[in-house]
């Protein structure tokens, strides 16, 4: 069997440019001939097109990049079957979707985006984004020199979010629940990484207000920089908990990493987090406190549409969401106050993790649902008979 795999390749240090890799490196696994491709136009995606000649091309973004992975291939007789996570909403491209045979989405949460916003979901199956479990797991060598040079000391507990911004990550439900944390229990750092960019340090002005006010800025460490994959590894390794109670997330790849990691976490009982985090087993989630919904969004011509302008909709959608303050400062205290609780949850989080999320056990689901739903396994038997091999 051929398959291209289109996402930002070679790999890039963002979430969808990982999950493309890492299922590209799973059908590999599976003995699949895959090559991997960019999804942008240019010399290399055209001659892979023309001259590859692949069973299905798998293309991970979000909906916006139908025109890349869906329609492009699709100009050379290529069937494609793209995994896609949801950008708050589904504005465009609804035709194109009914017209595939096979679709992924990286939660049932975002299946069910799909759905509310007017797509047929029927060929739409979830399918959760693998990790390498070699990669991310327990690793103790560094993790003294690591907390020592973020500043957290010996006797503090250390709390860690990571994301291109911390606020879309839950950072400010957290500063507000570890201001009542702080009556009970002081010895704490949260660390708060982010990615450098201009969303961060727009953002980086209210976190620092809210911290400020809550009392608690001395004991909030921010660090903007970009880390590669391994040091990932190292950073995620040297915290106590940790914590990313999601304002939207469509599935969570670090929550999975940390478990990995065996870190209990905590986040949100919605969306990707909450059918990833084992409540009580593998971490805690917080109940929903909000829900933020809109009347109306712009849309663009990047997305599709023929000129910017304002869509209203029919009913509010639901863009975002935010955590229980309560849940989260009673979650936090109990793994702060317990370290038998955390190793518990942590060795709990990487067996579930080993088992349901690395790669080479996506990758293979992938693999056969792409083969019985679009017929391949019975097409290869069938090409092998033709040319006289051995089945």
């Amino acid at each position: 069997m051929k398959c291209l795999v289109f996402y930002a390749y070679p790999p890039e240090p963002d979430g969808q440019s990982l999950q493309g890799h890492m299922l590209y490196q799973g059908l590999l696994g599976q003995g699949v001939d895959a090559v991997p491709c960019h999804y942008k136009q240019g010399m290399q995606k055209e001659f892979y097109l023309k001259h590859y000649k692949p069973d299905v091309a798998f293309g991970v973004g979000f909906w916006g990049n139908v025109p890349e992975i869906v329609q492009d291939p699709q100009k050379y007789g290529i069937r494609t079957v793209p995994w896609f996570n949801a950008d708050g909403w589904v504005a465009n491209y609804h035709e194109e979707f009914e017209k595939l045979e096979l679709m992924f989405t990286t939660s049932e949460w975002v299946r069910s985006i799909y759905k509310r916003d007017g797509v047929d979901v029927s060929k739409i199956v979830p399918m959760h984004i693998g990790i390498d479990t070699n990669m991310f797991k327990p690793v103790n060598g560094f993790t003294k020199h690591i907390r020592n040079m973020i500043g957290v000391k010996d006797h503090e507990k250390m709390i860690l979010t990571i994301g291109g911004d911390v606020t879309s990550k839950g950072a400010q439900e957290m500063f507000k629940a570890l201001a009542q944390v702080d009556d009970e229990f002081k010895n704490w750092k949260y660390v708060c990484k982010a990615w450098p960019s201009e969303c961060s340090h727009e953002w980086r002005k209210y976190e620092t207000e809210l911290a400020e006010s809550l009392g608690i800025l001395d004991k909030v460490i921010f660090l903007d920089d970009e880390f590669s994959q391994e040091f990932m590894v190292q950073l995620l390794n040297a915290c106590d908990v940790y914590a990313a109670p999601s304002r939207i997330e469509g599935f969570g790849m670090i929550q999975v990493e940390a478990m990995a990691c065996q870190k209990p976490v905590i986040s949100i009982n919605k969306m990707g987090p909450g059918e990833t985090i084992l409540h009580n087993k593998t971490g805690f989630l917080a109940s929903v406190a909000e829900e933020v919904q809109l009347d109306e969004e712009w849309v663009y011509p990047s997305m599709g549409f023929g000129k910017q302008e304002i869509v209203k909709f029919d009913s509010p959608k639901t863009f975002a969401y935010r955590a229980d303050i309560e849940d989260l400062r009673k979650y936090t205290l109990k793994l702060l106050e317990d370290e038998e609780l955390c190793r518990m949850m942590g060795e709990e989080g990487r067996k579930h993790v080993m088992k349901n999320l690395d790669y080479n056990v996506i990758s293979k689901k992938m693999l056969d649902i792409t083969k019985q739903r679009l017929g391949l396994e019975q097409d290869l038997l069938v090409s092998k008979r033709i040319n006289g091999k051995n089945i």
